[in-house]
């Protein structure tokens, strides 16, 4: 059992770790899109804590960006706290949460959360980064994975085999049979010492940017076609529908009565669902589809 005194010191060492990563991803973004800017929300939480909510809008790359911090802490209602891996009502979670939805349907959308949570006498660390393509580039995918691969390998080998299992299974649309998108990393309670497992979430943190700019900045001036944009929206109408039946973030950040526009600044400007839609066999919409439905080995 690690000491209070220790997942204390952690909890502090966890928030400087994820408002600065805030302000460097932030500050990323922001030199990539060339024209939006950040607005900042400081918001309080009524049974305890708050965060900084960052969204950017109507970009010249990115259409809608969130990157949000929170620290909230206080008593879970009992059923809720049932659910989770502590013990009792008493609960302190610190982490960061980002989507960001591009323009382009050339550039992909992505998601990262690292998070650091206390429940009565048990503290773990959860996170990971995933990414949905709409146009599906080999290189792109394999890309993302190699970043995180190698944030895993400087830690534990055995890592990014797991995590990226774990991402295929967690990230997957049941209903439809399908994946969320590519994949990454997923990690939930690892069960081991949380000073290892803090350098880890670091390594994976500050693996985002050289993981996902490098995508963007490839694909965020290929022309678009008005069929493309309809299949990105078509696309984004999975997304949402991950994050509102299953996704477990939104559930905890409804559930533990957080700023609801911080939770929800996950889901897209625009989307569509067009009745039993399928696209035409043969095409870059198909074989992304075919994808979905058989996950792959990127790195």
């Amino acid at each position: 059992m690690t000491a209070t005194v220790d997942v204390e010191a952690m909890k502090g060492r966890m928030t400087a770790f994820i408002q600065k990563l805030q302000d460097d991803i932030c500050g990323a973004l922001e030199t990539l899109d060339g024209q939006g800017r950040f607005r900042e929300d400081a918001w309080s939480r009524p049974g305890g804590g708050g965060g900084r909510s960052r969204v950017l809008e109507e970009g010249a790359v990115l259409e809608k960006a969130g990157v949000n911090t929170s620290i909230v802490h206080g008593e879970l209602e009992e059923a809720f706290a049932k659910k989770l891996q502590g013990e009792g009502r008493s609960f302190w979670a610190g982490g960061l949460s980002l989507v960001l939805h591009p323009r382009s349907p050339h550039v992909p959308t992505v998601h990262a959360n690292y998070r650091f949570i206390q429940q009565g006498a048990r503290a773990w660390f959860g996170g990971g980064a995933d990414l949905t393509p709409y146009y599906l580039q080999d290189e792109d995918a394999a890309h993302f994975h190699r970043v995180h691969k190698a944030a895993c390998d400087a830690h534990d080998a055995t890592y990014y085999p797991r995590f990226k299992a774990a991402c295929d299974s967690y990230f997957h649309v049941r209903h439809r049979g399908e994946a969320r998108g590519v994949g990454g990393l997923f990690f939930e309670n690892m069960g081991g010492d949380l000073e290892r497992e803090f350098a880890f979430v670091q390594s994976c943190g500050n693996a985002f940017i050289p993981a996902y700019l490098p995508i963007a900045e490839r694909r965020k001036d290929t022309p678009v076609t008005e069929q493309q944009r309809f299949w990105q929206e078509v696309r984004r109408g999975r997304y949402v529908e991950f994050n509102l039946v299953y996704d477990r973030g939104t559930i905890f950040g409804l559930e533990t009565q957080g700023r609801t526009e911080s939770i929800l600044m996950s889901l897209p400007p625009r989307v569509r669902w067009r009745y039993d839609y399928h696209p035409e066999p043969g095409t870059p919409e198909a074989r992304l589809e075919e994808v979905l439905r058989n996950p792959r080995e990127w790195a």
